[in-house]
């Protein structure tokens, strides 16, 4: 189904591109730049692992073991999870945590952290564009990042407050306590310094997928897309991490991301070239990590049983 929904996105942008345009590129690729996306991209792993441990241990929270944190991770962002990343974490921390609720916090504080990062730099980036007067990206695309995660998280951070009220409460008192302690959770990870691990690595990751799109991008453009627009088409391409989607975001990505990076000045036939070997990197090869990081979960689980 992945596969089928990939092809489906890449042919369609591809259409859209021109296929003798996108023909053209794929004849014209400087493939030695492909071997440093694929280097990036398990640097982005080596950080993602950093910062879910940090998650899992952060508030007296359990020491997961780097092979285990591994194999989650790999799992996670594996095809075959068809409801999304998040359920394999849910599924372990349960393992984990005697409190079911807390389980949940964290699978929810992982993500928040992932935001935590790109959504302020992407937002700080926006407003710089805006500032200089930048006609691409233009204003419909900087303009909802300057605004809205500013806003974002005064609201959220100002919320706060409430999560001890709202907890213990039933229906969408007890989600939002939920959500609130999340953001609990990762704010702890920016204030203290042993946890200083879940930051970096998370800036870590994000460094590492950003710079596989961008050394893809340099095989089929011929040069290196400037940073600025660069982050924001990347983060407006991944509203959703691709942890967060189903099934790693198969077909989602492709169709959405080359067509913010036309919208910040990347040719299209470019970009569906670009997003196509970045995905073939980030995407389809840790599949075989995947699959054995899901076979260590499933013995651990019958160890476990047993």
């Amino acid at each position: 189904l992945g596969a089928a929904l990939s092809a489906a996105a890449v042919i369609g942008v591809a259409w859209a591109a021109g296929f003798g345009a996108v023909a053209d590129r794929l004849r014209h690729v400087d493939a030695n730049w492909l071997p440093l996306a694929l280097a990036a991209e398990v640097l982005a792993y080596v950080g993602y692992v950093l910062a879910y441990r940090e998650v899992a241990r952060v508030e007296d929270g359990p020491n997961l073991p780097h092979s285990r944190a591994l194999a989650l991770v790999a799992t996670g962002f594996g095809v075959f999870i068809a409801r999304g990343g998040f359920t394999v974490d849910l599924h372990a921390f349960r393992q984990e945590f005697v409190d079911d609720r807390e389980a949940r916090v964290r699978v929810l504080g992982l993500g928040a952290l992932e935001y935590a990062l790109l959504a302020p730099a992407t937002c700080i980036v926006a407003i710089l564009l805006l500032l200089d007067h930048v006609h691409q990206p233009g204003t419909g695309l900087t303009m909802p990042w300057a605004i809205a995660v500013p806003t974002g998280g005064v609201l959220a951070l100002s919320a706060l407050r409430l999560r001890d009220r709202l907890r213990g409460g039933r229906g969408w008192r007890d989600h939002l306590a939920q959500w609130l302690d999340s953001i609990h959770v990762i704010r702890q990870l920016f204030v203290k310094l042993e946890h200083a691990a879940g930051p970096i690595g998370t800036a870590v990751y994000w460094f590492g997928d950003i710079a596989c799109l961008a050394f893809c991008l340099r095989a089929f453009e011929g040069h290196f897309p400037s940073i600025a627009p660069l982050l924001i088409g990347y983060a407006t391409g991944y509203a959703l991490t691709r942890r967060t989607l189903p099934l790693a975001g198969a077909g989602a990505v492709e169709a959405l991301l080359p067509f913010a990076l036309l919208w910040t000045g990347t040719p299209l036939a470019a970009a569906v070239t670009a997003v196509l070997a970045y995905r073939i990197v980030n995407f389809w090869l840790p599949i075989v990590p995947a699959a054995f990081g899901l076979r260590s979960l499933r013995l651990r689980e019958e160890q476990l049983r047993g």
